[in-house]
């Protein structure tokens, strides 16, 4: 295996853009996306999207990957390469801890994946529509607890191979399938009765809709659909030969995320629509929608076959996903406490199982602790999402523009790439970066507070 500085690296650019795209690719658009595209004006949430992504969401991709080629290490060690004081050690810290924290409770939804991908199976569309299946799921401690522990296992699988061995293997079989799945699911739910309604909502803008609420939301699901400020792209960027163009690999990874974001509004939007008569409340926010109401529309559908395609395609892009958390902090720990691979994945593994076992039992035997009204595994996604990384994704700029210096990022990532989208890099991270993150911060905080609703 080519190694870069002792640790594993990519054998190439293909390699790179798969598992940056795997990482990209997960939950988050599946059915987040389409919810926030649903209540947020449709085509025109799209639009604003797609713009956000090839300005800010460049600037990010194109900071961190640059970094991490730079120093050849993970978020912390990254940091302190260029400084050893405080808040820049204490940025690099916070990068490096939030996919210690996502992947837990990550792998305990990717668990439900799991569970319903099995119950499709052996039990039919009929059994799987009925709300009680997912209600009594959560109600089992043992049954979450095992589905939980079977997905930890496929995803620390993976991290114990390796990075080329493992990973770069991984997305390359199943980037390729996910893709090709996705195409079937919305080839099916876009010929629905009714369906092109919903086709027309999410892909033609209407600005009637249009509210600075559908900048937040497009602003806070980069963050869910480019692996912004998680750690994973530093790490990524870290194990990327000098050779590679950077600039053009953050293209590619911006259009496959781009392309699987809209495709699931495609699966999902349509067939709600179809199956809801035009009605976007129909599109609930978070695990309702995934796991009750998709189910009782694939039972009108008239089958299990496409719940089947649907669970195995969302198991893929959430397995892609929560491998490059559990390898961010993997590689965490290899740099900071020296220690060998099989030694950090082990660690890694202890406190997936530990935190994420937290998260199994707030649905249950734990419900009774409720932080800011919530239940466990979603006072861990607020945490993360909506305050940890608006402030990591803020040290990374400040990193760049107080230490590093633009002139020094620009000449690395100029050493292999035409750097054609120059001027936007410079606009982005001096003028805009920061006050984009502050805008996403405060109205995160503000929403759970109740105060607003995104």
């Amino acid at each position: 295996m080519d190694q870069k500085n002792g640790r594993g690296s990519f054998s190439g650019k293909l390699g790179y853009v798969l598992a940056t795209a795997g990482s990209a690719v997960g939950l988050g658009n599946i059915w987040r996306f389409p919810y926030l595209a649903a209540k947020y004006g449709g085509g025109a949430f799209l639009l604003v999207y797609i713009i956000l992504a090839l300005t800010f969401g460049y600037t990010m991709i194109m900071s961190e990957t640059a970094i991490g080629r730079m120093t050849g290490k993970s978020p912390v060690s990254a940091f302190s390469h260029f400084s050893k004081k405080g808040w820049v050690k204490a940025g690099g810290w916070i990068n490096a801890v939030i996919p210690m924290l996502i992947v837990p409770y990550y792998s305990v939804i990717g668990g439900w994946v799991c569970r319903y991908l099995w119950g499709y199976i052996t039990s039919g569309a009929a059994a799987m529509a009925e709300e009680s299946a997912f209600t009594g799921f959560l109600a089992s401690p043992a049954m979450v607890e095992v589905c939980f522990l079977v997905f930890a296992a496929m995803t620390m699988a993976v991290i114990f191979g390796g990075v080329e061995n493992g990973i770069e293997k991984v997305s390359k079989i199943m980037m390729p399938i996910l893709a090709l799945l996705t195409l079937v699911v919305v080839g099916f739910s876009v010929t629905r009765p009714g369906a092109m309604e919903g086709v027309k909502y999410f892909l033609i803008p209407s600005f009637k809709n249009f509210s600075l609420m559908t900048i937040v939301s497009a602003l806070g699901q980069m963050f869910y659909s480019l692996s912004i400020a998680m750690g994973i792209l530093i790490t990524y960027g870290s194990y990327t030969k000098r050779d590679v163009d950077i600039e053009q690999t953050t293209a590619q990874v911006e259009v496959f995320d781009t392309a699987i974001a809209v495709l699931a509004g495609l699966m999902v939007i349509p067939a709600v629509f179809a199956f809801s008569g035009g009605d976007t409340a129909a599109l609930n926010k978070g695990p309702a929608l995934m796991f009750v109401t998709l189910p009782r529309v694939f039972e009108s559908m008239g089958g299990a076959w496409i719940g089947i395609l649907f669970f195995l395609l969302v198991l893929m892009a959430a397995l892609t996903s929560s491998v490059s958390l559990a390898e961010s902090a993997c590689a965490t720990f290899e740099d900071e406490l020296k220690w060998s691979r099989p030694k950090a994945a082990a660690l890694v593994s202890v406190i997936l199982v530990a935190l994420g076992s937290l998260s199994c039992l707030g649905f249950n035997a734990l419900s009774h602790i409720a932080p800011l009204g919530m239940d466990i595994l979603s006072f861990f996604d607020f945490m993360t999402n909506s305050v940890m990384m608006p402030i990591a994704a803020a040290a990374i700029c400040l990193l760049v523009l107080k230490v590093i210096g633009l002139d020094n990022m620009e000449a690395e990532i100029a050493s292999s790439s035409k750097f054609k989208r120059r001027g936007v890099y410079r606009f982005v991270v001096r003028y805009l970066a920061i006050a984009l993150l502050a805008i996403i911060l405060i109205s995160s905080i503000l929403d759970a507070f109740g105060m607003i609703s995104i």
